[in-house]
């Protein structure tokens, strides 16, 4: 397609094997294309069948799908006589079919001494999935990506260290591991724990923290609240002292000094029974101290 539809009218076209991958692409390619329609003969050979078929002349053109390193497209293009064809509106390919990636391969990227290419040439990528069933165990999707990982971040011609694998979900959704893999990487405890165990505690952990979040106010409070109903129960019994005192200034010289003496004593005898940690004793103290002088408040009145 260097020269558009045209240039292969009544040319001899290889576009791969029933079947394959390479297929499927290249006839939804000549569909949206009409290449059918000018194409002097379609046959399908697989990729090395093609290349050989290529060199010695027996077809004119053939669509390949398949990595820049193969040895098919390497032998390809150190062949003289033959040369890659420039995509035309591989933009509107590429928008049309979200699973193919437009690429230049830069002139003399082959052969700077004889600048081949001589030229800067378009071409399209499918994007390949890593497919894997919604019930594997999340340990071994975490394998999985760790083994994509080493094997395809490396730089290349077409694509910059740590470009792939990329979290991109095409025509089938990013599972839960995969989510969680692009985002915060391999867990940390992998290194220590059984597979199993990792996912687990980062799981738990994901629950974990939001909810500790939400709950350290409350455990903030904690200390506050625990304070107040400790000061509460002392409060309590000085609300019962003061009762005392406002009956002795009701009553004045025909104060019941019996009726509210025992209820001092009542009341000194729950002070005593109550079981407050050692941070309230002096508080306890004081409150012990002043139904003391109440009582001798009481014991002076005549």
């Amino acid at each position: 397609m260097g020269e558009g539809v045209e240039a292969l009218r009544g040319r001899r076209l290889s576009i791969g094997s029933e079947g394959s991958g390479g297929r499927t692409l290249a006839l939804q390619i000549v569909e949206r294309t009409r290449l059918d329609s000018v194409i002097g003969e379609l046959s399908g050979f697989p990729p090395q069948a093609a290349a050989e078929k290529l060199i010695a002349g027996d077809i004119d053109a053939a669509f390949i799908v398949t990595a820049w390193e193969s040895p098919v497209v390497q032998s390809l293009l150190h062949t003289k006589g033959v040369e890659l064809s420039n995509i035309q509106h591989a933009n509107a390919f590429v928008a049309i079919y979200p699973f193919l990636h437009k690429l230049i391969l830069p002139a003399g990227v082959i052969d700077l001494l004889t600048n081949r290419p001589p030229s800067d040439v378009v071409l399209l990528a499918p994007k390949a999935s890593l497919a894997v069933r919604a019930d594997l165990h999340p340990a071994l999707q975490y394998l999985l990506l760790n083994a994509a990982v080493q094997i395809h971040s490396q730089p290349g011609i077409f694509q910059k260290a740590g470009q792939f694998p990329a979290a991109e979900s095409i025509d089938i959704p990013l599972s839960q591991e995969a989510q969680r893999f692009y985002k915060t990487g391999r867990p940390f405890l992998q290194g220590y724990l059984p597979f199993w165990g990792a996912t687990l505690f980062e799981k738990v952990l994901v629950v974990l923290v939001p909810l500790a979040a939400l709950l350290f106010p409350v455990f903030k409070f904690l200390p506050q609240s625990y304070d107040w109903i400790m000061q509460l129960r002392i409060r309590r019994l000085y609300d019962e002292i003061r009762l005392i005192e406002s009956e002795m200034e009701a009553q004045g010289a025909e104060i019941d000094r019996s009726a509210l003496s025992t209820k001092l004593d009542l009341i000194d005898q729950r002070a005593n029974h109550l079981q407050l940690p050692n941070v309230y004793a002096s508080s306890l103290y004081t409150l012990r101290s002043h139904i003391d002088l109440v009582r001798t408040r009481l014991r002076a009145m005549t």
